[in-house]
């Protein structure tokens, strides 16, 4: 069956000038895939060129377009017709079976929680994205849609993102730790403490807490920690590597040896850029919603927004909600059995 991704092509930095060249790379790399480009058509149609006639490719018009900086609730209430708006309600319309947006973050989970409604058992969406590690990747949620959790929120997140890997990495039992700060069970505040309780209790293959450093170790397939933890710890991380980055051009630029120096080790220096280049873990799937969609980084290029884009393919196609819908049902209590009076 066709799996078919829903684009919010106006929202973002560079809104269409990305948005659109690279669902075009998209396309060309997946051929059994199917795109619903939403936007201003008049915008759009230029940018596609020769690909406008492409059969996979559906143009939605939307009139409105939700500012990088304007209020969730305004965009909600008053942006009924705005690209991002009309995207996610392609899922709920049965068009699509997943949305990419680059737009406000904000907006995108109001918008997103409205249209698509909770899944049972869930009470907040939740933000899960890859990042990079020694031998692979791990998956760490939340980065950043819910600044204060419970910690029944915290157990929540760790179910979804088990069974998103189960689905996606095919792994039957990922392992699962929170970010503390120490691996001691006698360590981190009475929130954390309480969750890693309840994620020991949840059948889950729960390995315990997980310290800062052990997230780039791999130490865990998932890690679970709550909006704000989880959005210091992302955008540190990804000011780090951009400091590194920077600091080892400018020193390689030192003088004509270090620019020696740098020629005989291209092609080491190429393999450690492609491996830690945050574009290529672009996309988070905001968990918890009857419906996949996918937050791109404001700032994506090409590559990224790209990458983005294949992130929402695989999660549909992988049919990751019904792998969270299922282990969601087994956790739900039995309801007690009605007695009639006689």
């Amino acid at each position: 069956m066709t799996t078919r991704i829903a684009i919010d092509c106006m929202g973002g930095d560079h809104g269409p000038s990305v948005t659109v060249p690279a669902a075009i790379q998209f396309l060309a790399e997946h051929p059994s895939a199917n795109l619903v480009l939403v936007g201003q058509e008049d915008v759009l149609r230029p940018l596609l060129g020769e690909h406008a006639s492409d059969s996979r490719i559906r143009l939605v018009h939307a009139s409105e377009v939700v500012g990088m900086d304007e209020s969730p609730a305004l965009a909600l209430r008053n942006k009924k017709d705005s690209s991002m708006r009309v995207a996610v309600n392609q899922i709920k319309e049965g068009a699509a079976d997943a949305c990419v947006s680059a737009g406000n973050t904000g907006a995108l989970m109001a918008i997103s929680r409205f249209v698509l409604k909770m899944l049972p058992g869930i009470d907040r969406p939740a933000l899960c994205g890859p990042l990079p590690t020694v031998n692979g990747h791990t998956h760490m949620l939340d980065l950043g849609a819910n600044v204060d959790c419970t910690p029944e929120h915290l157990l929540q997140f760790g179910v979804m993102a088990a069974m998103l890997v189960a689905a996606m990495e095919h792994k039957e039992a990922p392992t699962v730790g929170i970010l503390n700060i120490g691996e001691e069970e006698i360590k981190g505040n009475e929130v954390v403490k309480a969750a890693a309780e309840l994620l020991r209790a949840s059948g889950l293959n729960f390995i315990g807490n997980v310290e800062g450093d052990g997230i780039y170790r791999g130490d865990a397939d998932v890690i679970v920690c709550d909006g704000f933890v989880g959005n210091v710890a992302l955008k540190t991380s990804e000011g780090l590597a951009q400091m590194l980055a920077s600091s080892l051009r400018n020193e390689f630029k030192r003088n004509w040896l270090t620019k020696i120096a740098a020629l005989i080790a291209i092609s080491v220096l190429n393999n450690f850029k492609k491996r830690f280049d945050h574009r290529r873990y672009n996309g988070a799937i905001l968990l918890g919603l009857k419906g996949v969609s996918v937050k791109s980084h404001g700032s994506a290029d090409v590559l990224a927004f790209g990458n983005a884009i294949a992130r929402a393919y695989d999660a549909a196609e992988n049919r990751v909600l019904e792998r969270i819908s299922s282990r969601l049902a087994q956790m739900s209590p039995t309801p007690a059995p009605v007695v009639e009076n006689v």
